[in-house]
């Protein structure tokens, strides 16, 4: 395989832009401007969506092709496609003001797993929650920001960062 060349996906200019998703069906490439609350849209030959989302949010995951599951500062919710109406499927820390989400990874078996943080980066404020078929478990606490949730190619293992530790967990 060859690379003829780099080109720009998109020039909008988020303030925090995180968590790229690509969907295969509809080979659109989703993404977060974290801190204001937007989520954006792109198919790779189209032009591009911005949904003003209303609370920050950080990782999407297709449900199906008339919804998808987003990991926001409240918990995980379900984005209905066509009306862009949000509905609280599992609350995660909705109670805390100072976290927010960060990252997350869909787990080969199908679990998300999804990670929290500080607003201010506050020092062990975060943690990483396993959510699968209904059941949320916190799995780590003591994070100050957890990134870079992701998995050994036969799923038995799993890593991450605390970026403010700069060690791979």
């Amino acid at each position: 395989m060859t690379m003829d060349g780099v080109s720009v996906f998109s020039d909008h200019i988020c303030e925090l832009g995180e968590g790229p998703s690509y969907d295969p069906a509809t080979d659109t490439l989703f993404w977060f401007d974290i801190v204001n609350g937007k989520l954006l849209e792109k198919p790779l030959a189209g032009a591009l969506k911005v949904h003003d989302l209303g609370v920050m949010a950080s990782a999407i995951a297709v449900i199906d092709a008339d919804r998808q599951l987003i990991a926001t500062e409240i918990g995980l919710q379900v984005r209905d496609v066509k009306t862009e109406r949000l509905t609280l499927h599992t609350p995660i820390e909705a109670d805390n003001s100072v976290t927010r989400s960060n990252d997350s990874r869909v787990h080969p078996c199908g679990a998300l797993w999804t990670g929290t943080m500080g607003k201010g980066e506050e020092k062990g404020a975060g943690s990483i929650y396993w959510f699968f078929k209904g059941e949320l478990r916190r799995l780590f606490s003591g994070i100050t920001v957890s990134n870079s949730i992701c998995f050994s190619q036969d799923g038995t293992i799993a890593y991450y960062t605390d970026t403010a530790t700069g060690l791979l967990m």
